[in-house]
């Protein structure tokens, strides 16, 4: 079972989520959470495997759960985090992998009406990985599509550089393509020659190395 703490200033989100949650086997809600101060008490007296919190919450409600995320890292790096967010906000994607991307997915707030959505993020998480929504994925791409570097690439690096983004395996990519493994990674290995990324078979670095590329701060 996957342990949850959930946190959201707002009730009716609050209880929403807790009905997605339990539609999912894997998946125990162990606490529920309104404010920052006692999503930290909580989460230090639980130790879930997971924490999945909004974006914002009081007292400032600006970016309360990105920066609880990158507390974590430091006192209790077991414990994964899915950010949820209202918006598509790639810079706030960047901040909660900043400090690694592992254990962490950023996840729009309209894919949880799909409980297989939420059940992925979550799983994804618990097992060490990352996960970024595909619509801020797409967001990135089409911001670049003129840049020397994406122009570079062909049509099938774009999707799979696509994928590697929002954090998909190789395995999942050549089931999703209808290719073989080994071609995707022949792919992956022009993608990085080309937009001259630092070859790793880490997955979740591989990830953060492209939101670094698409976000245009390796530039």
């Amino acid at each position: 079972m996957i342990r949850v703490v959930l946190a959201d200033d707002s009730f009716l989100a609050r209880e929403g989520l807790a009905r997605v949650l339990g539609t999912i086997d894997d998946v125990e809600l162990v606490a529920v959470c309104g404010d920052l101060d006692e999503l930290r008490s909580t989460v230090s007296d639980v130790k879930p495997d997971v924490v999945l919190t909004d974006i914002r919450m009081p007292p400032t409600n600006t970016d309360e759960g990105i920066r609880f995320a990158g507390e974590l890292r430091r006192s209790l790096p077991q414990v994964g985090v899915v950010v949820l967010s209202q918006h598509a906000e790639p810079a706030y994607a960047m901040s909660l992998f900043e400090d690694g991307s592992n254990q962490r997915a950023y996840l729009l707030k309209e894919r949880i009406k799909d409980p297989d959505e939420l059940a992925r993020a979550l799983r994804e998480v618990a097992a060490g990985n990352s996960l970024v929504d595909p619509r801020i994925v797409d967001k990135l791409v089409s911001a670049r599509l003129n840049d020397p570097g994406i122009e570079k690439l062909t049509k099938r690096e774009r999707e799979i550089l696509s994928l590697i983004a929002e954090g998909r395996s190789n395995t999942w990519i050549a089931e999703s393509l209808q290719i073989t493994k080994r071609a995707v990674e022949r792919h992956i290995n022009g993608i990085f020659l080309k937009l001259e990324l630092p070859e790793d078979g880490d997955a979740n670095r591989r990830v953060k190395a492209t939101l670094v590329y698409l976000t245009g701060a390796a530039a």
